[in-house]
C-alpha cells in the first residue's frame, strides 16, 4: 500500500506513523471507526449535509461532477476522495482547497495520538485515520455541503460511519467485479452470487428517509434486485435510473453532442457535455444531477449544472497529458493516462479512444493483466510494459508474446514509433500518479 511521501518533515513524520499501522486482517465493521471518532468528539455529527458516493468505476469521476456543480452555484464544498495519485494532501480538501502541509501534519498527529490514548490503542487502519482526520477537518471549518467517496466496498467502509442525520442524498455508480479478496470473502447470509454480492456491498451505505441514487437498469439484473432489497430494508428513498418515461426514476442520454437530463415530461434539461472525456461520463454526470435534485438539504440552480459540466476535472480518468518533462519524449502524439485496472473499466477506455493506439501499462500483480486488453482487441500497435513504482507489479510476459519490458516510463516513451496513432499510458492508479508527478503535473 502507498502510503504517501511529502517534502514537509512534519507530514512525512506523521505519514511514517501512519506506514507503521498494521493493515487489518479479516477485521469486519465499523467498531474500530465509531470509536475513534467517540474519542475525536464525533466530528462526523457535525458535518454540512453530506453527498455519499459508493461504486466499483466512475465514483470518482461522480465526485468530480458533484463537486463542480456545487462550486459553480457558489458553494463551498469539503472533499475526501482516494486514492492520492502524487500527494497524501490530494485526499483532503477542505472548502475547495487541498489541506495544506502544516494543518495535515497536525490532524494525523491529533487523530493517531487519540488512537493510542488512555493505555489502549485502537488499532485503526490506514483509511479509517485518513477518514477520521478528513471529517474533523470538515467539522472545524463551515461550508455548506461535503462530498465523501467510499473507499472499499460500502457496508464496512469507514466513510459509512456517517449516519442519516449528516447525509444529503448517497449514490452508487457503476458497478462491477474488483477487490475480490475483501468483497467477495466467504460469509453467512449474504448473497453468493458475485454481482449480487458487490452490489450488496456497495448498497451498504443506504440509510433510512435519505435518497439512494443509483444507475439502475445499467446493472446486471441480480445486482439491480439486491440494490432494490437493501434500499427496502433500510428504509432509503431509492431512485434509481430508468427509461425515459418512468416515474419515480431519472435518464439521461447523449443527445447531439448534449446531455439530456429528464425526471419527468415536464422536467428536462439540455446541458452541455460533459468535459470528462468518454461515453460513460454521461451517466456519471447524470448520476451526480440526480443526486442533487433528490435532495432538499442543499439548494442548486439550473445554470450551475451547466457550469459545473464545463468545469469538472479529474485527474488520470481519460486525462489528457500537458506538454511537459514526460510527453516531450515524444512527438505529435496525444499521450492519455487512464488509472483503469478492471475489465469495466477497459471497456470505458476502449469506448473514449477510438482506432489504434500504442499502450504502456503497469500493473499491479493482484489484477487481471488481460483486463484492459480484451476491450482494445487488436488496435494496440505496440506494447510497452513498464514497473509500478514500489508496488509488487506483472512481468512483460503477463500481457503475452508481443510485449516488451521497459525500464520506466521514459524508457517506454523514447520507443514509441513516430506514427501520429495516440498513446495510453494505463494499468494502475499508482502508474498514474508516477506519470503526473513526470510530466509536472501535480493535482492541485
Amino acid at each position: 500500500m502507498d502510503f504517501g511521501r511529502s517534502d514537509d518533515p512534519r507530514v512525512q513524520a506523521q505519514l511514517d506513523r501512519l506506514g507503521a499501522l498494521s493493515v487489518p486482517q479479516g477485521r469486519l465493521g465499523l467498531e474500530t471507526i465509531r470509536a475513534l471518532m467517540e474519542r475525536l468528539g464525533n466530528p462526523h455529527r457535525k458535518l454540512p449535509p453530506v453527498f455519499h458516493v459508493a461504486g466499483t468505476n466512475g465514483k470518482g469521476s461522480v465526485c468530480a461532477f458533484l463537486r463542480a456543480m456545487l462550486e459553480a452555484d457558489g458553494k463551498r464544498v469539503h472533499v475526501t476522495t482516494s486514492p492520492h495519485l502524487v500527494r497524501y494532501n490530494e485526499r483532503i480538501r477542505v472548502a475547495g482547497k487541498l489541506i495544506e502541509d502544516g494543518p495535515l501534519a497536525e490532524l494525523l498527529e491529533e487523530v493517531l495520538d487519540a488512537s493510542e490514548q488512555g493505555g489502549e490503542d485502537l488499532a485503526p487502519s490506514f483509511f479509517e485515520v485518513t477518514i477520521a482526520s478528513a471529517f474533523l477537518a470538515f467539522s472545524r471549518t463551515p461550508a455548506d455541503a461535503c462530498v465523501v467517496e467510499v473507499g472499499l466496498g460500502g457496508r464496512f467502509d469507514a466513510t459509512n460511519v456517517l449516519e442519516p442525520e449528516a447525509l444529503a442524498a448517497c449514490g452508487i455508480a457503476a458497478l462491477g467485479i474488483d477487490h475480490e479478496r475483501f468483497l467477495l470473502a466467504p460469509e453467512e447470509g449474504v448473497p453468493e452470487e458475485p454481482m449480487a454480492r458487490i452490489a450488496f456491498e456497495k448498497a451498504g451505505i443506504a440509510k433510512r428517509g435519505v435518497p439512494l441514487v443509483t444507475m439502475g437498469y445499467h446493472y446486471p439484473q441480480e445486482a439491480e434486485r439486491e440494490i432494490e432489497k437493501a434500499s427496502k430494508r433500510s428504509g432509503a428513498h431509492h431512485f434509481p435510473l430508468g427509461d425515459a418515461n418512468c416515474g419515480e426514476s431519472w435518464h439521461c442520454d447523449d443527445m447531439n453532442a448534449e446531455l439530456f437530463y429528464r425526471e419527468s415530461i415536464h422536467d428536462e434539461l439540455f446541458l452541455p457535455a460533459p468535459a470528462i472525456p468518454g461515453e460513460h461520463q454521461i451517466f456519471n454526470a447524470g448520476l451526480a444531477i440526480a443526486m442533487i435534485r433528490s435532495q432538499t438539504n442543499v439548494r442548486v440552480g439550473e445554470a450551475a449544472f451547466a457550469l459545473g459540466l464545463r468545469k469538472a476535472r479529474w485527474p488520470a480518468r481519460m486525462q489528457l497529458l500537458s506538454k511537459g518533462p514526460l510527453t516531450v519524449l515524444v512527438s505529435d502524439e496525444k499521450v492519455w493516462l487512464d488509472g483503469g485496472h478492471n475489465p469495466s473499466a477497459g471497456e470505458a477506455i476502449a469506448e473514449a479512444i477510438v482506432g489504434p493506439l500504442h499502450l504502456v501499462i503497469g500493473m499491479l500483480d493482484n489484477k487481471n493483466p488481460w483486463a484492459l486488453l480484451d476491450p482494445l482487441g487488436d488496435r494496440v500497435r505496440t506494447l510497452q510494459v513498464v514497473p509500478v513504482p514500489d508496488h509488487d507489479c506483472h512481468p512483460a510476459h503477463a500481457f503475452g508474446e508481443d510485449a516488451v519490458a521497459r525500464e520506466d516510463l521514459e524508457d517506454a516513451l523514447l520507443n514509441v514509433p513516430s506514427d501520429g496513432f495516440p498513446i495510453l499510458i494505463a494499468g494502475s492508479l499508482y502508474l498514474a500518479g508516477e506519470a503526473l508527478r513526470l510530466n509536472d503535473e501535480i493535482p492541485d
